[in-house]
């Protein structure tokens, strides 16, 4: 911008426009323009003290904006879409002619329509440094460039991935290699980046990758549900970065960067055979990398951690966060649902509906409405075992379970001794003891119809016609009422009083 004051003022101690252009490095007609349009507004040397060179231009040549009939373009769309692969400025220009034609406006010439998109793009690239407080956030991702180990079989490169995390107010970085990207491998670098440090920061700042983000959004991202348990575990909050804007992270970004030359590129001639030995000439190489001297500010990566964030960093919990696996499961008509093979009891009442499940190493917690209704310990060898608990059964169920030979011959027992050898007769009946549950249980049903006294007496008769009697021969004597007769039939004497005796049918003579 001109600096019309200087103008003003070599111009009210005499000076040539030729003279002014040469001292204030701008043309002849600029400075001849400036003098008129001074003139014109009634502008002389000396000015206020406050005038700014902004606003002489404002009011020497106001009538330079842009015409109110041109339609100014959105330059925020249009910087959007300029970040998409393939899109120009002369495509965005014809799209906005189109749209200008198509409402009736008058559009910008191709060479403003750049020039006010070049202007909003250097005020949109301005960046602010903005300080950290010690302890505040962690910022993580993955290295683009992977390491390499040597399969012992085949001799064939494996790749390596490298995560990397770094404190945002002292720059303190955790590197480490994983066989994969995968969710597993990024919950566990967390865990082991917060034991590495000693403690948590209060915000974690990662990428928009799947294993974290499942939806990412600049105002309400939807988190990974095992990642938010992760940070709720460790009582930190997940913020994510916005898309395609590294810089809310440079701390990690610069560390990325810096890992590739200072460990990766330094262990390039060196071969491993395993993650452990990988790990481990990281860990050396990363010592030496936080243990160096800043260029521009005094002491180091450490010395900063050590002598002003560790102390402020959040406690971890007694126990580390162990990884758990969601899943979804219907409760079927046994009150049960399948998790890798096994099968787990639910309450009853939940039969048919859909559940998430949480499954880790050692245990498998059952949600519904994110409500925990149960748990148990989890199961392991051969797939099919069962897992139940009485408490989540119907009640007649429940019933049934309780039953054992033990408590079926003492309830036989307090019936009578005769019903006592019925059941034990029928539970020795069958090679598995169990088969005979249900002989006994529908056996205890019959004293809801009959009494006790009838049942012992169908028992006991029962048992003079079998040793062995069933369910079914008992059920017929009380139905038919043969109970309520003498289990002895009675001799009544002869009306009659001419009796042949044992001496007419064997033949002797009776006289």
């Amino acid at each position: 911008m001109n600096d019309y004051r200087e103008i003003l003022r070599l111009s009210s101690q005499g000076f040539s426009q030729r003279r002014i252009a040469l001292n204030c490095d701008c043309s002849r007609n600029t400075v001849a323009k400036v003098l008129k349009r001074a003139t014109e507004v009634g502008v002389e040397w000396p000015l206020t003290k406050d005038m700014t060179n902004g606003e002489l231009h404002d009011l020497f040549f106001t009538t330079t904006a842009i015409p109110p009939l041109r339609k100014r373009p959105d330059y925020e769309y249009v910087h959007r879409e300029m970040a998409k692969s393939g899109v120009t400025l002369s495509l965005l220009w014809n799209e906005y002619c189109e749209e200008c034609r198509y409402q009736g406006e008058m559009p910008l010439m191709y060479t403003q329509f750049c020039l006010y998109y070049r202007e909003f793009a250097q005020k949109t690239k301005a960046t602010m440094h903005i300080e950290r407080k010690p302890g505040e956030q962690m910022e993580v991702d993955w290295a683009g460039q992977t390491a390499h180990l040597v399969d012992t079989d085949t001799g064939e490169d494996i790749p390596a991935y490298v995560f990397v995390a770094a404190l945002s107010s002292s720059q303190y970085a955790y590197v480490e290699a994983f066989p994969s990207q995968n969710q597993e491998c990024w919950i566990a670098a967390h865990v082991n980046a917060f034991k590495f440090f000693g403690g948590v920061t209060r915000m974690l700042v990662p990428d928009n990758l799947k294993t974290g983000i499942q939806k990412p959004s600049w105002d309400t991202p939807i988190i990974n549900r095992a990642y938010q348990e992760m940070a709720e575990h460790y009582d930190t909050v997940i913020l994510p970065a916005r898309v395609r804007h590294p810089k809310d992270k440079p701390n990690v970004e610069g560390v990325v960067g810096i890992i590739s030359t200072w460990i990766l590129a330094a262990i390039r001639q060196q071969k491993f055979f395993s993650f452990a030995e990988l790990n481990q000439a990281i860990a050396e190489k990363l010592a030496e990398f936080n243990a160096k001297p800043f260029q521009k500010k005094p002491g180091s990566r450490l010395s900063v951690f050590l002598e002003e964030e560790q102390a402020l960093l959040l406690p971890l919990p007694k126990t580390h966060y162990e990884l758990a696996v969601w899943k979804t499961a219907t409760v079927q008509f046994n009150y049960h649902i399948s998790v890798s093979g096994m099968f787990y009891s639910v309450p009853y009442e939940f039969i048919k509906h859909r559940v998430d499940v949480r499954v880790t190493r050692t245990v498998v917690e059952v949600f519904f409405q994110n409500n925990r209704i149960c748990s148990h310990v989890r199961l392991s060898g051969k797939e099919g075992q069962y897992r139940t608990l009485p408490e989540h059964m119907p009640e007649e169920h429940r019933e049934y379970t309780a039953w054992n030979a033990e408590r079926f011959l003492l309830w036989a027992k307090d019936v009578g001794p005769h019903t006592e050898v019925a059941v034990a007769a029928i539970l020795a009946g069958h090679k598995v003891e169990q088969q005979g549950y249900r002989s006994c249980m529908a056996l205890h049903k019959l004293l809801e119809k009959y009494s006790a006294e009838r049942l012992e007496a169908a028992c006991e008769r029962a048992l003079t016609y079998t040793p062995r009697p069933n369910v079914r021969s008992i059920q017929a004597i009380l139905k038919s009422g043969q109970d309520l007769l003498s289990a002895e039939p009675k001799v009544l004497p002869s009306e009659h009083g001419f009796v042949r005796g044992s001496r007419y049918y064997s033949g002797e003579p009776t006289c």
